[in-house]
């Protein structure tokens, strides 16, 4: 059995109910709009953070309307946050697919993230849980936060890690943690095993990102949908390059590294830098660093988790996050 086959199997049927109650959330009768909702459907990827609500659930007790609900929205509020980031970004490709904003326009893309946006509220609404509720609204002043924070750093001329976590915990960690946190208080967990789970959900969010940044330094087009030196290209210095300047103090690299920032940086800058954070150990240390949130989120499936078969399939998720080639 593969991994992920692995990982869905004590979720099996309530991940086919999931994708049933979403796919149905973007149903609409208007021509222009149902197209959009169409091309945002047929790129679903491997639903991991509705997968991780779903087990977290059935962890604690089992998964209910309320927590299919919640899984929808998060995952709606999720979608909609791609749609508006690839706009700010003014991205073309989103995993080697065009995005909305590409094949449309910004002002489609704009107004369709707005109303995947008012729809994930309208199906958290349907779980009547002020809790829930409360979570979701949270994560988007979270996210949007992130998005603000990475702005506003292009501004800032020091290289720091303390920036980097920052950024990577109001984005990609806050939807991972989300996750973990509503599954367990859909399932009635007690306020202890949801502050566990919503840790556990944030390690496993910081290993994501950091493994997605490793990817940017390797010839991975075909493979991941993004080429070598794309988050360099964004303006965005991640922990491999992070690490080599900081131990190095290259003043040269530095000054690289500030025009990466300004968005001032050449195609063949940038290879220099991708290969300087190589030379010098950023790959190794942002590896290291996986494996130190790794052994964090660990303590929560040896203490918290019972059931074998979700135990089974929860390590797997953390293996397969720390481990996965693209």
């Amino acid at each position: 059995m593969d991994t992920l086959s692995l990982i869905k199997q004590p979720i099996e049927s309530e991940l086919g109910d999931f994708i049933e109650l979403f796919n149905h959330a973007l149903e609409h009768e208007d021509g222009l709009l149902q197209q959009v909702l169409n091309h945002i459907r047929q790129r679903a990827g491997k639903r991991m953070r509705p997968i991780l609500i779903l087990l977290i659930a059935k962890n604690f007790g089992q998964v209910s309307a309320v927590t299919q609900h919640a899984a929808v929205g998060l995952e709606l509020l999720h979608t909609a946050s791609l749609v508006h980031d690839d706009v700010v970004d003014e991205s073309a490709e989103r995993r080697g697919q065009a995005s909305v904003n590409a094949d449309y326009d910004n002002k489609v893309a704009v107004l369709v993230g707005d109303y995947v946006l008012s729809t994930a509220l309208l199906y958290v609404s349907y779980t009547h849980s002020e809790v829930i509720v409360r979570r979701l609204a949270e994560l988007g002043r979270t996210l949007s936060d992130g998005e603000i924070l990475q702005l506003s750093n292009i501004q800032n001329k020091k290289v720091t890690e303390d920036v980097y976590y920052q950024i990577i915990d109001r984005k990609t960690a806050a939807l991972f943690e989300a996750c973990a946190a509503i599954g367990a208080e859909s399932a009635g967990a007690s306020k202890e095993e949801v502050e566990a789970a919503r840790l556990f959900g944030k390690n496993l969010g910081v290993i994501f990102q950091i493994r997605d940044d490793i990817f940017d330094y390797y010839d991975s087009e075909k493979e991941i949908g993004k080429p070598t030196g794309n988050d360099l290209a964004e303006g965005k210095l991640t922990l491999p390059i992070i690490y080599a300047l900081n131990s190095t103090e290259d003043e040269e690299m530095l000054t690289l590294a500030r025009k990466v920032k300004a968005h001032e940086v050449s195609r063949e800058e940038i290879e220099t830098l991708v290969r300087f954070a190589k030379e010098h150990g950023g790959i190794e240390y942002a590896e290291r660093k996986m494996w130190d949130f790794h052994a964090r989120a660990q303590v929560f499936l040896d203490e918290y988790v019972k059931d074998e078969a979700v135990k089974g399939a929860l390590q797997a998720y953390l293996d397969y996050v720390i481990k996965r080639r693209k």
